[in-house]
């Protein structure tokens, strides 16, 4: 019963992982040019939408790169109680938000209100690392749901990656507020760390998920 109700989570949050990383594409428009009398106008349109392609393609990475974590996450878990799902839900919460600030992110990136527009793109990261966090304890302080086949050192290494990630996001968003690129060039370089988080592997590639032989 255990594994059929994470399954059901897992699966639900899936879905909004999904839904949200599809909405990020409305952001980009079809260039409106009069009957398209030129090729050459309709490319340097194109060309113009760059800030739109830019912040696309930086949110679908995010959101890629936090449903893998989930995705590893929920291999832990041996069950989930109430509070665990009002934290998926929190967290669920800010990921469906996210096509809002890359909007955002995409019209001002260009103009002297970028600073503004990057901060409150880094804020929302910021918020999405606390759920994360919040995610995390709800499970595993003391191993409430976790697995006990789950050791002790993995644990804390997933714990600290989250808790150095949360004051790097939280770097970032101050330093966008007076660089707006240098906060921006923070998270991006973030993500690429979350993408080789491993969730069962040591730092000698020795699998530490024990069997119940162990």
């Amino acid at each position: 019963m255990a594994d059929k109700e994470t399954s059901r989570v897992e699966a639900f949050s899936d879905g909004v992982f999904a839904i949200a990383i599809t909405l990020l594409i409305l952001e980009i428009k079809v260039p409106n040019i009069d009957n398209f009398s030129s090729g050459e106008l309709l490319y340097k349109a194109l060309i113009k939408l760059w800030p739109s392609y830019f912040a696309f393609a930086m949110s679908f990475a995010a959101i890629l790169i936090m449903w893998i974590n989930h995705h590893g996450f929920f291999n832990y878990l041996k069950k989930i109680d109430a509070r665990f799902l009002f934290a998926n839900g929190f967290m669920l919460l800010l990921v469906t938000f996210i096509p809002f600030p890359t909007a955002i992110l995409a019209k001002y990136i260009d103009s002297a209100s970028v600073n503004a527009a990057a901060s409150f793109y880094c804020g929302t990261m910021v918020l999405i690392s606390i759920a994360y966090n919040l995610l995390w304890y709800t499970s595993a302080y003391k191993r409430r749901l976790i697995k006990p086949i789950i050791s002790n050192f993995l644990i804390n290494k997933i714990k600290k990656a989250y808790w150095y990630g949360f004051l790097i996001y939280l770097l970032a968003f101050i330093i966008s507020i007076f660089y707006a690129y240098i906060g921006l060039i923070i998270c991006i370089s973030l993500w690429i760390l979350w993408s080789f988080l491993d969730y069962s592997k040591t730092k000698k590639g020795k699998n530490i998920i024990k069997s119940n032989n162990q």
